[in-house]
């Protein structure tokens, strides 16, 4: 009997091993692609590889830290090597590249296309009708970092004003309705430059660099989850994939539900993330 209940718990122990290599934390931003690219990927990696995979909501600050503490395993949303550089100089020997979602990743100042100016040059010109405010998003955020750096390095007559990814998108909604001038932080891959006429403005002293977005994951991920890192290198969209999941999760109102559709409607290009080189 001691023997029976001895091979009995040892099983019990490998079934709960086997369970917990199939657990996954992926940590993301309050970004529109961030959102996409995550809720994508959970759907995936539990559809297709029986994963549990817990998400959190957090700043990109506090993501690069907790990965590298091991207090979560995975980041779809890191823009790489520009933007998230001083993260990445601070923590990235605790962490492992998984490679690029997105190749072309875009930051800058973004204006409604009815607005006459072109460059950042040109903004101080209408500070006044702007009311000397740049919206902008997270703190933590690497555009943030560099839009402070614009300011410095044209001397704007402005003052960046945080808040959050929606109400970035929420502010400029409003004032397109009124055709009233705005200038925010903005980047591509994003839905709004799908559902709103909008121009980056031009950078000429390069203060806001091009990068990839990146799959970044903890120490020994690659190890413990083999089949999970598989389908994650194989991981990418085009622009165009990422705008219609991005609008796609805009127009419902409900990512989870948004990505497990769009992934469904998009077998082809799921399935060929499981396939090995």
């Amino acid at each position: 009997m001691n023997y029976i209940k001895m091979i009995t718990l040892l099983l019990c122990g490998l079934v709960t091993a086997g369970a917990a290599d199939k657990t996954l934390r992926i940590a993301y931003p309050n970004w529109a692609e961030g959102i996409a690219m995550t809720h994508l990927a959970k759907a995936v990696l539990e559809d297709k590889l029986g994963y549990e995979v817990t998400l959190t909501q957090a700043d990109p600050g506090v993501i690069f830290a907790a990965l590298a503490n091991g207090d979560q395993d995975l980041m779809l949303d890191a823009w790489l090597p520009y933007t998230h550089e001083a993260y990445w100089e601070k923590y990235g020997a605790s962490l492992e590249n998984l490679g690029a979602t997105f190749g072309y990743g875009v930051t800058g100042l973004v204006v409604p296309s009815y607005m006459a100016i072109r460059s950042i040059e040109d903004l101080n010109g209408i500070s006044d009708q702007l009311d000397g405010k740049i919206i902008g998003i997270d703190p933590g955020a690497g555009i943030s970092a560099n839009t402070l750096k614009a300011i410095d390095e044209y001397d704007l007559k402005l003052q960046q004003v945080n808040s959050s990814g929606p109400a970035m998108t929420a502010a400029l909604a409003d004032a397109i309705r009124s055709k009233k001038p705005i200038v925010v932080t903005g980047w591509k891959p994003h839905w709004k430059f799908g559902r709103f006429d909008l121009k980056i403005l031009e950078d000429p002293r390069g203060v806001f660099p091009i990068d990839q977005i990146r799959k970044v994951a903890r120490k020994g991920f690659t190890k413990d989850h083999p089949e999970a890192y598989q389908l994650l290198i194989n991981f990418a969209l085009t622009e165009d994939q990422l705008l219609s999941l991005m609008e796609a999760i805009e127009k419902s109102g409900n990512a989870p539900a948004a990505a497990e559709d769009w992934a469904r409607a998009n077998q082809p290009l799921v399935n060929s993330w499981l396939l090995k080189p």
